[in-house]
């Protein structure tokens, strides 16, 4: 297991948006006319369900009605927002990294995870790791941000799924990316990649070397799955579909990336 330090996050629990957060990316969420309830206390809710792994229904009394709230989540995410919210933070933090918009290099793995309770769409058995849920892939620059991001059922193997993850590096990444995985994904995404002018380079540890030994190009890709180990809702994948557990990794990511910009 990759060990992962706070000081990643800049706060060990959740803290509300700060005025110069909000101001970054509040634009996204539409018009900010003046309302019963601000859209920043909706965004800080779903932030903080994101952070403790409340159920909806539970929701603090702090915030707006929990309906309310998922009404807002669901909109949004089936508007793309999150998505453009994320980009731009990634985009954000790599300039201020003194990087360049667009990565030229990134590492592509996946985590299997089980599903929770009345969860039944897209989901099946990892025969690998013996996980009955889904299986998270990601495509991470050398920053650990994500480039893109895929929800399957845990039993389609690596190698056909990230697939998914391809024509989303096209847009986020640079035009001849080099991509560092395993051999999961050899044969059909090698050859995918090559469509899009990708070079894909794979690396495997010894089969005699035990525990985690962190592989050239990849272990960015390693820690960035630790880091969702600090958010209580994806313990678990309990979205009823694979859209919203898309969403919930968004999200984690602009926690993460909002708190590094909170000085």
């Amino acid at each position: 297991m990759v060990m992962v330090k706070l000081k990643n996050f800049k706060r060990s629990q959740f803290s509300h948006l700060t005025h110069s957060q909000w101001q970054l990316i509040k634009d996204f969420f539409g018009n900010q006319r003046k309302r019963k309830y601000s859209l920043r206390s909706i965004v800080n809710a779903i932030l903080k369900l994101t952070r403790t792994g409340s159920q909806w229904r539970n929701m603090d009394e702090a915030y707006p009605k929990w309906q309310l709230v998922y009404y807002y989540f669901s909109r949004w995410q089936k508007a793309g927002i999150w998505t453009k919210v994320l980009n731009k933070l990634v985009e954000h933090e790599r300039l201020r990294q003194q990087r360049t918009p667009k990565a030229s290099r990134c590492a592509i793995d996946s985590q299997s995870i089980k599903k929770g309770s009345l969860i039944v769409l897209d989901t099946g058995i990892d025969g690998g790791k013996l996980i009955n849920g889904r299986k998270r892939h990601l495509a991470v620059d050398s920053l650990g941000l994500p480039l893109a991001i895929h929800v399957g059922a845990a039993n389609i193997y690596d190698g056909k799924a990230g697939l998914e993850l391809l024509a989303q590096l096209e847009e986020q990444a640079q035009k001849e990316v080099l991509i560092y995985t395993d051999h999961a994904y050899r044969g059909e995404f090698e050859q995918s990649a090559q469509y899009f002018d990708f070079k894909v380079e794979i690396s495997q540890k010894p089969p005699s070397d035990q525990g985690f030994i962190p592989q050239p190009g990849r272990w960015q890709v390693e820690r960035s799955f630790a880091w969702f180990n600090f958010f209580r809702r994806l313990s678990k994948d309990y979205e009823k579909t694979t859209e919203s557990a898309v969403a919930f990794i968004q999200l984690v990511f602009i926690d993460i990336i909002l708190a590094r910009l909170d000085k």
